[in-house]
């Protein structure tokens, strides 16, 4: 029976398994949540029980490519927004750390080799660790690497649990802030009426006046005298009708100015119309847009609204369509049959979950990362197996269906396939750094881990606090910033665990990618010098 906790598979559920009961336990409302995984591997390597490394390497890629995969269609957006901010975040920590590493270094008498490894440890990169090996031809940075690599992955996740208290910061407010933020950017769509009062557009087509390009709304019914009809392109408006528009509070003040006054008449419903919301499963239909689709003049139907991500948007005929998405759809009682089978509408197939797409797109992944590309003659850069598939999920999810492959996944697969995937990663990584901490510690003294503690905290606490009161930045995403630059992924976990929305997964998305390559610049420019 002894034996068997040496077993590495079940060594794996044993950590996992004591690791989830601890997370659980909270004192004075501070929880460790799944980070708790690494402090009982660390505990249980140090008394020779390990995780097989493979566990690691597979729970990496899954939970990396169910993050990009996740946040891809919000990346590009926010990197356009926001992008410019959280890169000067990541630039700025990362550059602290360096200057750390090279000032304690000599300070301490440290090997410079070293001190490379330390730099590395204390933010957890592998990547620039493998740089600095390479230029260096040198071990010397794995063992600096290898005593601080615990204390910087420990320092990491406690640094974002405490940076809120530390700062004073109220993360329920900061959550509500960014969820404001992404209705205002989002804005949420409603139903209004009007009169037709506008001489200038009596007699004239819905595509003459260009209800739709001018004002992002859409007719979805009129009444004209005792007649109550769902309109196309082609159906004339004339002085009297009532009309019910969708869209948000702007359009509809353009509609309003175009059309005429609101009104509080209630339009009946027409005769034979249905109202229906639809799921889009069919992956003939994804990426296209309803201009493509043209739903009126095949079915006589109209999509009102489309709800994706839980956020309501006002559809126009540039909108594609995403698996996924749930859409309002107006039409009459014979061809409400045929959209849902054009549009899907399976929930079965939205639960499901197809490998296919989450093994292809790791090897896309795998291979992008394998990639090596020329820096300036200098030396050799690659995204690695952990950039690589981030960078690959990322653009997968964003381009959302290549051929017959869809790439998007449903939140349940998602959010299961990443937890499992961490879970496998944190308990490998704790087990490997537990078996030699105690040896570290005996030959090279704490001076190696002071040092480490230091490069991880302090900049960590500077970009925090600069990112917050100078650059302004939500501070439920900066904590995704700060993890994403620290490259460190048990500190994406604990930021994730502050908030229930996406904000620290977008946040590390968007500068994790050029974290990976300015860990590898700067470890190889603290070799040459």
């Amino acid at each position: 029976m002894v034996d068997l906790v040496y077993e590495g598979y079940f060594a794996l559920f044993l950590i996992i398994t004591l690791g989830i009961m601890l997370g659980n336990v909270k004192f004075r409302g501070f929880s460790l949540d799944l980070s708790a995984v690494v402090f009982v591997a660390l505990i249980m390597g140090h008394y020779g029980i390990m995780v097989p490394e493979a566990f690691q390497t597979i729970g990496l890629v899954f939970f990396i490519f169910t993050i990009g995969i996740q946040a891809g269609p919000g990346f590009f957006d926010a990197f356009k927004k926001s992008g410019r901010q959280f890169l000067r975040v990541c630039l700025l920590l990362i550059s602290v750390a360096a200057l750390l590493s090279f000032t304690t270094s000599r300070l301490f008498g440290l090997d410079p080799l070293m001190g490379v490894g330390i730099f590395n440890g204390a933010l957890t990169s592998t990547s620039g660790l493998a740089a600095a090996i390479d230029i260096s031809g040198s071990t010397i940075p794995s063992i600096g690497y290898g005593v601080v690599y615990p204390a910087g992955a420990v320092m990491a996740i406690l640094m974002i649990h405490l940076l809120p208290v530390i700062l004073g910061i109220n993360m329920k407010s900061e959550e509500k802030k960014y969820l404001l933020k992404a209705r205002e950017d989002h804005p949420s769509v409603g139903v209004q009426n009007f009169v037709v009062e506008n001489k200038n557009i009596h007699g004239k087509t819905i595509g003459e006046i260009g209800v739709g390009s001018m004002t992002s709304a859409v007719i979805s019914r009129i009444q004209h005298g005792g007649d109550v009809f769902a309109p196309n392109e082609g159906t004339r408006l004339y002085l009297g009708d009532i009309i019910k528009v969708v869209g948000t509070d702007d359009a509809l003040d353009k509609v309003e100015l175009m059309i005429g006054p609101r009104s509080d008449k209630k339009i009946p419903h027409a005769a034979g119309n249905k109202i229906n919301w639809l799921l889009v499963t069919n992956k003939d239909v994804i990426n296209k847009s309803l201009n493509e689709l043209n739903l009126t003049a095949y079915y006589s139907a109209t999509i009102t609204r489309i709800r994706r991500s839980g956020i309501d948007i006002s559809p126009r005929g540039s909108s594609t369509l995403r698996f996924g998405d749930k859409v309002l759809l107006v039409s009459d009682e014979e061809n409400m049959p045929k959209v849902m089978q054009l549009l899907g509408n399976n929930e079965k197939r939205l639960s499901e979950t197809n490998f296919l797409p989450i093994s292809l797109g790791i090897i896309i992944g795998v291979l992008l990362g394998a990639i090596s590309f020329p820096f300036f003659g200098l030396f050799e850069l690659s995204l690695g197996t952990t950039g690589g598939v981030l960078t690959a999920a990322l653009v997968l999810s964003k381009l959302g269906k290549t051929g017959p492959v869809i790439w998007n996944m449903s939140g349940g697969a998602n959010h299961l396939l990443r937890k499992l995937g961490l879970l496998m990663f944190l308990a490998t990584v704790g087990t490997h750094a537990g078996a030699h901490i105690a040896e570290a510690l005996a030959e090279y003294g704490w001076t190696l881990i002071y040092t480490g503690m230091i490069i991880t905290i302090v900049p960590m606490l500077v970009t925090a606090m600069i990112g917050h009161y100078v650059l302004h930045i939500n501070f439920a995403t900066l904590l995704g910033v700060v993890a994403g630059s620290m490259t460190s992924t048990p500190g994406l976990a604990a930021a994730d665990a502050k908030t229930d929305s996406d904000a620290a997964t977008l946040g590390y998305a968007t500068v994790y990618p050029l974290a990976l390559v300015l860990m590898i610049i700067f470890s190889q420019l603290l070799v040459l010098i």
